[in-house]
């Protein structure tokens, strides 16, 4: 099949990739000239485990190509994902200008029937919106159909996600858009949901939303561990066991990041105002998740008291592991306090110092751990990295001015950081030295 992604972000990207491997005819399209160039010469404008490798070689067999000409990719594809940008406005309603243009730049394009299908995370009935903008504009009198199909990859495993998904969830309004999308898919071994465009919408904010409350839930738990002397890790675990709630999303830490839970939390808060429902849940949920890292940094305020010129290490500044991306990643709301108090930031991290660099400011930013951690008054773990639980412990401990380890991720094992030598406080566990 002719397939055309519009957006070559973290969406986009993967999406193309995806079904280009799988034997289909892609054109991925951005308006950002260099990004075009360099993603036809195999340059990734993002880090993502395996992307790299599956965009080579399909543009290597000529399954996929990338253009800045949205108009011979709305041209070239039978069915056409919008993949723009939705971020947040200043009140945190989704800002759907991009997602707007691109329905409008479809119908004053194509030539013919077109299956136009947003993947994009947006507010319900967005698909009646983009249907009248098409119908609105349409320059020549041909037939389409919108359709809801929402992504579900996450950050550092969207490859593998895209290709071994859950499920994949299908909002249309035709059979005919219902038979294409079923074509596309069926590679693909995967239940398939097939709904109307308006449920698949909520969906994916219903999902997203639900996730961040239970990793909310867990962190409530945290403190409440912490002020009893019980182990939020054991809790988690009893609980897990329990195949109604299950262990994934359990994990105690310093709150979620990135562009998807933040930004989706506070958007769903706002569709369901419009509608007339006050979402208490998910206020908390969002008050829970910003109290963490306040609390997280009032631990470390608390134990080293003065913060002036104090050295602090920083390890991790992505939101999350195998991913480059630092979009509401809880590090920049924790090294900003702690400059704030005078403390001296010293970070690395294995991908995204790059882009923090545009973002953090007076922070020394390092080769490897280790400098990181020399003579540092204080370690913090802000990123679960695998390199960070196979570091050298007692090179560390011989670097650093102090033995003191604040793992906002809960990597190391009390007891064996106890052994080390060192005064390791952790989330939701008892403090050990």
């Amino acid at each position: 099949m002719n397939i055309s992604v519009i957006g070559t972000g973290y969406v986009g990207l993967g999406t193309a990739a995806v079904f280009s491997e799988l034997g289909n005819n892609v054109i991925g399209a951005d308006i950002d000239e260099t990004k075009i160039k360099n993603l036809n010469k195999g340059i990734m404008p993002i880090f993502e485990p395996g992307l790299k490798e599956l965009i080579e070689r399909n543009l290597k067999e000529k399954r996929l190509r990338f253009t800045h000409d949205n108009k011979e990719a709305i041209m070239h594809g039978d069915i056409i994902f919008i993949c723009v940008g939705t971020p947040p406005k200043e009140n945190w309603e989704t800002e759907m200008k991009h997602v707007e243009a691109v329905a409008k730049e479809i119908a004053e394009n194509m030539d013919s029937y077109k299956v136009i299908a947003h993947k994009s995370t947006v507010p319900v009935e967005t698909g009646e919106k983009v249907k009248d903008i098409i119908k609105s504009n349409l320059k020549n009198d041909v037939e389409f159909d919108v359709v809801s199909n929402p992504e579900f990859l996450r950050e550092g495993t969207a490859i593998s996600d895209t290709l071994n998904p859950d499920r994949i969830v299908i909002g249309i309004e035709s059979e005919r858009a219902a038979e294409m999308m079923k074509k596309l898919y069926n590679p693909i071994k995967a239940p398939i949901i097939m709904t109307d465009i308006k449920s698949a919408e909520l969906i994916k904010h219903a999902s997203n939303a639900f996730l961040a409350t239970k990793i909310s839930f867990i962190n409530a738990i945290s403190q409440i561990c912490e002020k009893t002397g019980a182990d939020v890790e054991k809790v988690a675990e009893g609980m897990g066991y329990d195949q109604r709630i299950g262990r994934r999303f359990l994990n105690a830490g310093i709150g979620y990041g990135g562009f998807c839970f933040p930004k989706d939390v506070q958007a769903f808060i706002k569709i369901a105002e419009k509608y007339g429902y006050d979402f208490q849940l998910l206020k908390a949920t969002n008050n829970i998740n910003e109290n963490q890292k306040k609390y997280f940094v009032e631990t470390i305020k608390n134990r080293l008291r003065d913060l002036k010129n104090k050295n602090i290490g920083i390890l991790g500044l992505a939101f999350k592991p195998d991913t480059d991306d630092m979009r509401l990643a809880p590090s920049i709301y924790i090294i900003d306090e702690l400059q704030k108090e005078g403390a001296k930031i010293k970070a690395y991290d294995p991908e995204a110092m790059e882009k923090a660099k545009s973002i953090l400011n007076g922070v020394e930013f390092c080769n490897n751990p280790y400098d990181a951690a020399k003579d540092a008054d204080a370690l913090l773990i802000l990123t679960e990295w695998n390199e960070f639980r196979e570091m050298d412990l007692a090179k560390i401990k011989s670097l650093m001015k102090k033995p003191l380890i604040f793992d906002g991720r809960n990597i190391y094992n009390p007891e064996s950081m106890k052994k080390e030598g060192f005064n390791y406080i952790s989330i939701g566990r008892k403090d050990v030295a």
